[in-house]
């Protein structure tokens, strides 16, 4: 089965959501830079016998890793990560690495360009004002390290190419710094086309809410306009039912009774309108509980309908209390439309509780989605029906359950024909157990 699922938003938005990714990569650098930086220490010490102060340097080591396993649990506070906390963080690396350059040698240390490093990261992560902090920092530290550090005992025979110490050392930083370059840029790229794509996403929601905001005041104006033309019609026509030209012919009362029908149908499709629009719902509303709500809809719809092949399935369970909500009727009706559309002759509608939901799931024997069509579920005007308007039933369906809290999902089944299941969260259209009656 293939399936489309509406996009949900995160607890946090895209720039807070990359600021903490951000920060958790700086996490995973930093940890790979200190075991990097123990098996230099232990390297220069021991297999290369250069006098350093080791026990202090392995120190300065463990006070990093503090400081790691504290930016570890700062990951999980439900704060944004700002600019200048990146940048405090960077500077925290950035002393790290003046102290171990003091202890080392200072300026005449080939790992010194390990500064470039901080600063191409501060490029990459922070805004522009605090990336010139990284560059004067990190200047000023170059220059107070080549001011007051003592010198490597490394003697600059660069004639002898890489059995030079000092070369060795060069060589080994440039890797260093090109390993971690590409192993963190490419991850914070990603960071960033997440957070791109996720904003893209946003602006398409809104744009989207916005195409139904101007559809409900369309509809809203249009059932205003309505209404008047149709009050007149009722009454005229129950004028028409009392003449005696009309009560003698019994086809003309038959006739007279049909359009009084249909006014009267045409009077609830507009205050249907005029509910959902948010206009005379506290003189609608009415307390029902979930079952009777969906036995209610389902039989209006069948008598709408008058459709004999619906196979209904309440297995909600224990009932709970709630508001007769004709956007989730509406909702419920235009997926069962679609699904009678397709397969006329069997359609099957479930409703069941699954931990805190209500899951409604709709499947049919029809033809299922054009597989070109799935993708684009659930967006307006998306159809294969051919006529004017064709596709804004489940475009409703989506932001009805999205606004709600909930989702669709939406496929092809393997057996033939198509599924829809959405799932809406108790808690946004149920009553607290507690909650006063007569809303």
């Amino acid at each position: 089965m293939v399936n489309v699922v509406t996009p949900s938003l995160a607890a946090v938005g895209p720039d807070q959501a990359a600021g903490l990714k951000n920060l958790q990569q700086l996490i995973q650098l930093r940890w790979m830079a200190l075991f990097g930086q123990i098996a230099t220490v232990a390297v220069v010490a021991h297999g290369m016998d250069i006098p350093i102060p080791e026990h202090v340097m392995y120190a300065v080591l463990a006070g990093l890793g503090v400081f790691n396993l504290l930016s570890l649990l700062r990951c999980r506070s439900p704060r944004p990560v700002t600019g200048p906390e990146l940048l405090l963080t960077l500077l925290v690396d950035v002393g790290a690495l003046t102290a171990l350059l003091y202890l080392s040698g200072g300026a005449t240390n080939p790992f010194v360009f390990l500064f470039l490093l901080q600063v191409i990261l501060g490029a990459v992560l922070l805004p522009v004002w605090a990336t010139w902090v990284m560059v004067g920092v990190t200047t000023l530290c170059f220059a107070g390290l080549a001011l007051w550090a003592p010198p490597l005992p490394l003697p600059l025979d660069h004639d002898q190419g890489l059995a030079s110490p000092y070369t060795q050392g060069m060589l080994i930083c440039f890797v260093l710094n090109a390993v971690l370059l590409v192993v963190f840029i490419s991850r914070i790229v990603d960071n960033l086309r997440e957070r791109d794509t996720r904003l893209a996403l946003l602006r398409q929601r809104a744009a989207e809410e916005e195409h139904v905001v101007r559809m409900g005041l369309l509809a809203s104006g249009a059932a205003h306009e309505l209404g008047t033309p149709l009050s007149t019609l009722a009454v005229i026509l129950g004028d028409w039912q009392h003449l005696p030209h009309f009560s003698s012919e019994p086809e003309l009362a038959d006739d007279v009774a049909e359009m009084q029908a249909q006014v009267a149908r045409c009077k609830a499709i507009v205050s249907g309108i005029l509910l959902s629009a948010g206009e005379a719902r506290g003189e609608s509303s009415s307390e029902t509980t979930v079952c009777a709500f969906l036995d209610s809809v389902v039989q209006a719809w069948c008598e709408r309908r008058n459709c004999s092949g619906l196979h209904y399935h309440n297995a909600f369970g224990s009932d709970l209390p709630m508001v007769a909500d004709s956007a989730i009727q509406q909702m419920i009706g235009n997926v069962l439309d679609n699904a009678a559309d397709a397969s006329p002759q069997a359609v099957w509608f479930e409703a069941r509780r699954e931990d805190d939901a209500l899951v409604l799931t709709v499947w049919d024997q029809g033809p299922g989605f054009a597989p070109q069509l799935l993708p684009q579920i659930g967006k307006p005007y998306q159809s294969t029906k051919g006529h004017p308007g064709g596709g804004l039933g489940l475009f409703l369906v989506f932001n009805v359950a999205r606004t709600l809290g909930g989702d669709v999902v939406v496929g092809n089944l393997a057996e033939g024909g198509a599924q829809v299941r959405i799932t809406l969260p108790l808690a946004a259209i149920t009553l607290a157990e507690d909650a006063p009656h007569g809303i």
